[in-house]
């Protein structure tokens, strides 16, 4: 009875999980959602008759048994905030930094249904010993049946991954997904003639030679909260009214797309100008060949620091930074702050260490900073209260990039009051986006591809050089930062980039991917936005300028076009996995 209990004991699970999102309903949606949790069972229960028949002692089964009914427990508060069972990308990530953003779901209501799944994990094989045996054989036969239906139902439903059990979902994102394979091709060249815009900005090159350069990745920062990306006034109140006004004289791209919706391996598409690999690790990148913008400017005479309000170690990223042309490398821990998280520190302390560093430099030197904040990262927690009044997660957010904004006010003003002003260009972006159930399951950052995730916010701004806010709406990457910026300084861009300069009038599509839990690659090529998951093969094409929330799925309708966006996205992942294994080597 042990394993029809474990089957019972993951369809109470998989129900709480579920239960307040929008779910076919339907007997095949119902064979999709339970197959792999019967197959599972029926696993477990064909080992628990082989240790019988060996001669085991219960306790192995039992043990077993009890691991995997606790393990299916701990996956309900995850699954009901981000819809996905546990993987192994989201358990490395766990680490102290998330200590705060996971003690938010230690709540009453996520304790009780997890220990009313382990009251029915233990009450269920006593239960279940009274039923008759004929009954249990019917049982049998009927799971077998779900296992045997079920992949022929998941092809036909869009579960959002929530067909995966638990254990099915660890195991396969252990798991080589997609294969290295040698391959070469202008990726970002599409072969359909769309409106696509192509502004040409050639007479910015050269134009910032010999200038400071300030880089600022805004945690978090989606665009479409932003007033300077459409987002209406909450009250009067500009998000980030700062940004605002350093974007009056500078140019705005209006369709900036993350590689990646996380910090660490989309860093690195921004100093490398390289494209991450599916389902690879940040320690992975340490030895890619990498002519990082730092190091590049280095090797110009700039003086080059990094400043982190958070913490180097989380997540790999000194393999990211580390002998990558920073001369000066300093996070939280250096840092000190006045507000201590488990992420990290107050911007404010951070932006002080900042100008106190420029302080220090002799004068007349040229130096290229980057400052990663922290404002904006889940939980949203400011010292302070911000203009948002409102109690829901996202007024919280908005909360938290007002905060993070006036640091950003701190900074400009650091520096307009050292006289730098008029010789510094400022390039501000957002590192990803950030979800908040826009579309059912998404929240926070790293699991889907839609706009809240990927399409981030990107000005070039200097005082010295514009006098007044262009808008530009050709499609660009943050693959495309490093060689922007050596184009703005006149200086030749590397071979092994593989980003362009977005001072062209070349127009190009923009690539990204997720693999934290579903893997999903996507592109947007001017206004078409297409996904495509690799494990279902399932596709959605959204038209932007129709349909600018994706609520649309016009796939059926543009099927030459879906194949090719599919043949494309799929060349390009298997490609990039092979040139970042075989540069690591180098």
């Amino acid at each position: 009875m042990r394993g029809a209990s474990l089957l019972l004991v993951f369809l109470v699970a998989k129900l709480a999980i579920v239960w307040g999102h929008s779910a076919p309903l339907t007997c095949l949606a119902l064979l999709a959602y339970v197959w792999q949790d019967a197959m599972i069972a029926l696993a477990f229960a064909a080992l628990d008759i082989s240790l019988e028949k060996m001669g085991a002692t219960t306790r192995i089964a039992w043990a077993i048994y009890w691991a995997v009914a606790i393990y299916a427990a701990i996956n309900i508060p995850v699954g009901r905030v981000v819809f996905t069972p546990l993987t192994w990308p989201m358990l490395r990530a766990a680490r102290g930094p998330l200590a705060d953003s996971m003690l938010e779901y230690v709540t009453a209501s996520n304790v009780l249904l997890v220990v009313a799944v382990l009251a029915a994990a233990a009450g269920l094989p006593r239960l279940l010993r009274q039923v008759p045996r004929q009954l249990v054989r019917m049982g049998l036969v009927c799971t077998i049946a779900v296992v045997l239906l079920g992949p022929m139902a998941g092809s036909r439903v869009d579960t959002r991954g929530m067909d995966r059990n638990v254990i099915t979902a660890l195991i396969g994102s252990g798991l080589p997904r997609v294969a290295a394979r040698a391959g070469a091709g202008d990726w970002r060249e599409s072969r359909f003639q769309t409106d696509r815009a192509t502004e040409d900005l050639v007479r910015f090159a050269g134009s910032a030679r010999g200038l400071n350069v300030v880089i600022v990745s805004l945690e978090s920062t989606a665009a479409q909260y932003l007033p300077l990306y459409g987002a209406p006034d909450d009250g009067g109140h500009d998000v980030m009214p700062n940004l605002s006004t350093l974007a009056r004289r500078a140019l705005v791209f209006e369709n900036a797309y993350a590689v990646y919706p996380e910090s660490i391996k989309g860093l690195f598409s921004v100093l490398c100008s390289t494209f991450p690999a599916f389902d690879s690790r940040p320690e992975e990148y340490e030895n890619v060949e990498c002519s990082s913008v730092a190091a590049v400017l280095a090797d110009a005479g700039y003086r080059t620091a990094m400043f982190h309000s958070g913490r180097f170690r989380y997540l790999g990223m000194e393999a990211i930074i580390n002998g990558r042309g920073y001369q000066t490398l300093e996070d939280a821990g250096d840092i000190g702050g006045n507000h201590n998280s488990s992420f990290g520190v107050d911007e404010p302390a951070t932006v002080a260490r900042m100008l106190a560093w420029i302080d220090g430099l002799p004068r007349g030197q040229r130096f290229f900073l980057t400052y990663l904040p922290i404002a904006g990262h889940h939980p949203y927690a400011t010292p302070e209260h911000g203009p948002f009044a409102g109690t829901a997660e996202i007024d919280q957010y908005r909360n938290a990039l007002h905060y993070g904004d006036a640091s950003l006010g701190a900074l400009i003003e650091g520096l307009r009051a050292r006289g730098l002003e008029q010789n510094t260009v400022w390039v501000v972006y957002g590192d990803h986006g950030e979800a908040f159930h826009q579309h059912e399951g998404n929240y926070g950052h790293t699991f889907l591809l839609y706009d809240e995730n990927v399409h981030v916010p990107f000005l070039i701004a200097a005082a010295g050089l514009m006098r007044r806010q262009e808008r530009v709406r050709k499609v660009v990457s943050l693959v495309d930062t490093a060689p922007t910026i050596l184009d703005l300084m006149g200086i030749p861009s590397r071979a092994n980039y593989q980003g362009r300069t977005m001072l062209d009038g070349a127009p190009r599509m923009a690539l990204f991917f997720a693999d934290y839990s579903l893997g999903l690659l996507g592109l947007r090529d001017g206004p078409w936005k297409f996904v495509y998951e690799v494990g279902s093969g399932r596709a959605k094409l959204f038209d932007l300028e129709r349909d600018p929330r994706e609520l649309s799925d016009v796939s059926a309708r543009e099927a030459a076009r879906v194949s090719w966006y599919g043949q494309v996205v799929r060349d390009w992942c298997v490609a990039q996995k092979s040139y970042v294994a075989r540069s690591a080597a180098r």
